[in-house]
């Protein structure tokens, strides 16, 4: 554990924190969020910035973005030039050179938070850099196959597809010799732990994300008696938490509860929500985004959160958890490393509909304990991660 001397010197020292898009609210935002509380000083360098979704987390005094930011390009596919900041995955190839400009020789250490390119960042040995990895980009190594396959359908689909796999061959070259250059490497799990032995070939400290102080904090109303629109009803229902994505795989959930005619809410926006509506039958509802306030009365009330998707690692169950409701989810990925099997949750073994539903008919028949739950959630503490990372970076100073 760092000392207090450490702990001083740490704090007193000229920090820069690095994100690759400051775009939309998810678990990486969340992490760079703590961060910017512990380096209240440090500038946050980002390619693109989106205001009015991420003033309030990262004021705009505070962030220095890249010559991207209002550049106007034509597509390699589109009728007209697109801004970078409205369809950024039309200019992948050129963010290795954006994030390679930046100069932090002016600075002691660098945290950079990436999930694809902050991580080759150039600093040329003067500020030490200690880079989080929330994962090495999944679409170009993992992901690559299915990604290329949904871009290939359509009218432009050959054109799109050609286009992003020669992308992909130079960013993954890219991505390997970028990946030497961080003093230290911090994985958000240990997947992305396994990932980073895989593909870059570097050893690695896992030190999971922290799940925010609000989400222990009591109620202080009885649910029943809170002014929400989501007041408890006498039939339980279901959660899921989430991005409307195609790779969260939301439509697993709601096939399985319109099989067995189980309540399910859906909290969250995101680009794949008409085809879900369409799947959805009468016990499903979606809300749309919500507050915090009404989410966690919504964690509360749930007799499960369902988590159906391969994540790094997942705050929302963590979240879940700290609320005392128990968790269902994959087999797979970040969730092996959270919620405790027969205690905190259960797990279902195949993506589908039916082994989903197989899970939840069992756990029907199971009690969770809600102190239990919360226990679980106390490790991924913002006390813990903050600790950690302290001790993480006076590692690397000399």
């Amino acid at each position: 554990m760092a000392s207090h001397e450490q702990t001083c010197r740490i704090t007193t020292m000229k920090v820069a924190l690095v994100h690759e898009l400051l775009t939309m609210r998810g678990g990486a935002e969340k992490v760079l969020r703590v961060l910017a509380g512990m380096f209240p000083d440090a500038p946050i360098y980002t390619l693109l910035y989106d205001e009015k979704k991420l003033g309030d987390w990262f004021p705009k005094e505070r962030v220095r973005t890249s010559g991207l930011q209002n550049t106007w390009f034509p597509t390699p596919y589109a009728l007209l030039p697109t801004p970078y900041r409205y369809n950024h995955h039309l200019y992948l190839k050129r963010f290795p050179a954006a994030v390679e400009a930046w100069d932090f020789s002016e600075f002691d250490l660098v945290i950079s938070s990436s999930s694809a390119f902050a991580h080759g960042i150039i600093t040329n040995g003067k500020p030490k850099h200690v880079s989080y990895i929330h994962s090495p980009a999944r679409y170009l190594w993992d992901r690559t196959h299915d990604v290329l396959a949904r871009a290939g359908k359509g009218m432009l689909g050959p054109l799109r597809r050609k286009f992003l796999e020669r992308t992909f061959h130079r960013l993954r070259v890219w991505d390997s010799e970028a990946a030497d250059r961080p003093d230290a490497l911090i994985a958000a799990s240990k997947e992305v732990q396994r990932r980073i032995e895989l593909y870059w070939r570097r050893s690695s400290e896992v030190i999971y994300p922290p799940v925010d102080d609000f989400w222990f904090e009591e109620n202080p109303t009885p649910y029943a008696l809170r002014p929400t629109p989501y007041a408890l009803r006498p039939t339980p229902y279901a959660l899921v938490v989430s991005t409307l994505v195609p790779y969260k795989r939301i439509d697993v959930a709601i096939e399985a509860c319109n099989n067995l005619r189980l309540p399910l809410k859906i909290a969250g926006t995101g680009p794949d929500a008409r085809r879900l509506k369409a799947l959805a039958g009468p016990t499903v509802e979606f809300l749309g985004y919500v507050s915090d306030e009404e989410l966690k009365t919504l964690y509360t009330g749930a007799t499960a959160t369902l988590f159906p998707g391969e994540e790094d690692f997942g705050l929302v169950p963590v979240e879940s958890m700290a609320c005392g409701t128990p968790v269902v989810a994959l087999r797979k990925g970040g969730s092996l490393e959270t919620v405790l099997e027969g205690k905190t949750g259960a797990f279902f073994d195949a993506l589908t509909p039916e082994s989903l539903a197989g899970t939840l008919q069992q756990c029907r028949k199971k009690s969770f304990d809600h102190a239990a739950c919360r226990s679980r959630a106390e490790e991924f503490s913002r006390r813990t991660f903050e600790t950690q990372m302290q001790q993480a970076i006076q590692n690397v100073m000399p």
